[in-house]
């Protein structure tokens, strides 16, 4: 099994027109201010010795300034030092929201699966989550949305449920129609009432 590079997995999203949060790989501090334009972005170190970047302190949110930027990235250089091949990645800092995951895995025995739960750290600590065998009808669906305890904050009291199903009717087809897939994390999505970004995106093959 292979990592498939960010950008890589991205164009597969966008493919089946799911929304990615704006990134870009910086080389340079003044490159990721340049990015920035004045607005609050995100740095992020991306290895494959590098699994979980929040808990190694390899993401860096909610930078606005030139010299908050340029010190956050000059930490992750040093941090990188043993963590070779790395890249540095600029995204923009997606709107507020709620931190969702959709994943999906490929079970020796039923075959493929997609997973969705309440997102970012909570995957683990509440474990809330429903799975279902792609691919998937819009009820099932809704099916997985209602079997959630969190449903009515994911959903925003069923303000956002018309995007979720959408999203997952989407991310199904992907996964049901490339059979290399092994696993997919996109987590966290950020969803919102009116929409969502995806912004860590993890794909193996």
């Amino acid at each position: 099994m292979a990592l498939l590079e960010y950008f890589e997995a991205r164009k597969l999203l966008e493919k089946y027109n799911i929304k990615s949060i704006g990134s870009k790989y910086v080389s340079s501090a003044s490159d990721a201010v340049k990015f920035s334009k004045g607005s609050g972005i995100a740095l992020k170190l991306i290895s494959d010795k590098a699994l979980h970047k929040s808990k190694a302190g390899l993401v860096k949110l909610n930078l606005s300034d030139a010299k908050e930027i340029s010190f956050a990235y000059n930490d992750l250089v040093r941090k990188g030092k043993n963590l070779r091949p790395y890249k540095i990645l600029a995204q923009e800092m997606a709107p507020g929201g709620i931190e969702i995951i959709i994943g999906g895995r490929v079970d020796p025995q039923f075959g493929r699966f997609i997973l969705l739960g309440l997102g970012g750290i909570y995957v683990e600590v509440f474990k809330d989550f429903a799975l279902r065998l792609c691919p998937i009808t819009q009820q099932d669906a809704l099916h997985m949305i209602d079997q959630l305890k969190s449903r009515n904050v994911i959903t925003y009291n069923g303000k956002s449920t018309k995007h979720l199903v959408d999203l997952l009717l989407k991310v199904s087809k992907m996964i049901s129609e490339n059979g290399s897939i092994t696993e997919l994390d996109l987590n966290p999505i950020i969803i919102r009432e009116n929409g969502y970004d995806a912004v860590d995106i993890r794909v193996l093959k």
